[in-house]
């Protein structure tokens, strides 16, 4: 059985499903199958209104999934909304991806004609966490859909009720079996996998390597995005007041639930100045009832992340760091604890090379540049990176330097644009990127025809290579 609890009121039972077993699963892939071949042969035009209709139902229901987002992942308001803007962009995005080329034309060595076309892979199986429960899952079954393939989503059970919410908005949209929900946890996930004939997965570094491997011994395309380390470095010349700020927002707001949130800080140079700034903008984020419009920093979502956030912050006390902000249980109903800031971790602690996913970060100072880059990518993840500075010189130097598949110059470490390729570097994701026109590759197969003329000399050489 399947519960989800909402973080903020632990009492709160949000949604109680049964758990999809392999049975469950292999019959909406089943259904799935079946339901796709109607779905790829059908004109383009038809998949396109479909995902504009989608979008335009979710927009419909806005106000009830911001609701039920903030219940039941601790989502604040303001970010909930955010994430429902973003849905309905995503899909609005592909219902016109649909168009896009699908193939390309290419001069045959003799004669005849010679081209490629892609083709939908069949049914996609996609395993999504619970941080962002519409956006991700839509990232991914989006194109998915747009290209013509069906989907089978395994939510996190922690964003079961979201999930499920988001399958009946969009049934009146898309043909039946052609997105479905199947709530469970890592046997259903299991299932999925080896069921499917593509597979996207977004989660833990364990999990993806374990989903990346039972797929390539199944022999399917498999994505996986597995989380970040993700490095701030700031040069002497940034700008202390919004650096600061946009640094706190990155690594504590969503109480640092993303993958792309800030979690270590390098200062080139004398760090007095920035730590001030810092630790200020941090005890300054409100935090508190996820409802509220004020609130920036909610709670983690459940029991044992509150309990990894404050014993890694006393660990790294421990180990010669310095508390500069929170640490410490809040004393709020929920999962609460204090955004929290420590200096000095040494550098091969593992709070300073292993994701905690909450908000916690830790704060370097370095002497040079070059150090402040080794520094960075000394991390096993590369997911995200920013580097803060007024000089463009500096900015390039280091955009190229750093192990990261996505690097902000003067901005958040947080925040994704979907049209443009999304994945990381290292242990951060394995398979090709997902979103925007990289999307496309993926959720396709490119096979090549070659028409003869009839009766015709034939394209390739005697021996039939």
């Amino acid at each position: 059985m399947i519960r989800s609890f909402s973080p903020q009121a632990p009492d709160d039972l949000v949604v109680e499903v049964p758990a999809a077993g392999p049975d469950a699963v292999a019959s909406a892939v089943a259904r799935g199958r079946a339901a796709q071949r109607g779905w790829a042969r059908g004109p383009a035009a038809d998949r396109a209104n479909a995902l504009a209709a989608g979008a335009d139902a979710v927009a419909g229901a806005a106000a009830e999934l911001v609701d039920l987002m903030v219940r039941e992942v601790g989502k604040p308001l303001g970010e909930a909304r955010g994430e429902v803007a973003r849905a309905v962009a995503i899909l609005r995005y592909y219902a016109q991806q649909v168009f896009d080329p699908v193939g390309a034309v290419h001069e045959p060595s003799l004669t005849g004609l010679l081209y490629t076309r892609r083709r939908p892979r069949g049914v996609t199986g996609l395993i999504t966490p619970w941080n962002f429960p519409l956006a991700i899952p839509l990232w991914k079954a989006a194109p998915a859909l747009a290209f013509g393939n069906a989907v089978v989503l395994k939510p996190a059970p922690q964003a079961t009720a979201v999930a499920l919410r988001l399958a009946e908005v969009l049934a009146g949209s898309v043909p039946e079996g052609v997105f479905t929900v199947v709530p469970g946890d890592v046997e259903t996930g299991r299932s999925l996998v080896d069921a499917s004939d593509v597979v996207s997965f977004t989660g833990s570094t364990t999990a993806g390597r374990a989903v990346a491997a039972a797929a390539t011994a199944r022999g399917i395309p498999v994505q996986a995005e597995m989380g970040g380390q993700n490095p701030a470095i700031v040069l002497p010349d940034a700008d202390v007041a919004s650096t600061s700020a946009q640094i706190a927002a990155a690594a504590m707001g969503f109480a640092g639930q993303k993958c792309t949130a800030t979690k270590r800080v390098i200062v080139v140079g004398d760090p007095a100045p920035f730590r001030e700034a810092l630790v200020a903008a941090v005890e300054g984020l409100v935090v508190g009832d996820p409802a509220d419009a004020a609130t920036a920093v909610g709670p983690v979502i459940d029991e044992a992340a509150r309990d990894r956030v404050i014993r890694s912050a006393e660990d790294g006390v421990w180990a010669g760091g310095r508390l500069l902000a929170g640490g410490k249980e809040l004393g709020l109903p929920g999962w609460f604890v204090g955004p929290t800031l420590i200096e000095d971790v040494p550098v091969d602690h593992p709070l300073a090379c292993q994701e905690v996913f909450g908000p916690i970060a830790t704060l370097h100072a370095v002497g040079t540049l070059r150090e402040a880059v080794g520094l960075a990518n000394r991390v096993e993840h590369g997911l995200a990176a920013g580097v803060y500075t007024r000089d463009l010189s500096s900015a390039l130097t280091v955009s190229d330097a750093l192990d990261a598949g996505l690097v902000k110059v003067n901005a958040p470490t947080t925040g994704v644009d979907f049209y443009l390729p999304f994945g990381g570097e290292k242990a951060s994701s394995l398979g090709l990127r997902e979103q925007g026109k990289a999307a496309q590759e993926f959720y396709t197969s490119l096979h090549t025809v070659t028409l003869a003329p009839s009766g015709g000399p034939l394209p390739f050489g005697g021996d039939g290579a």
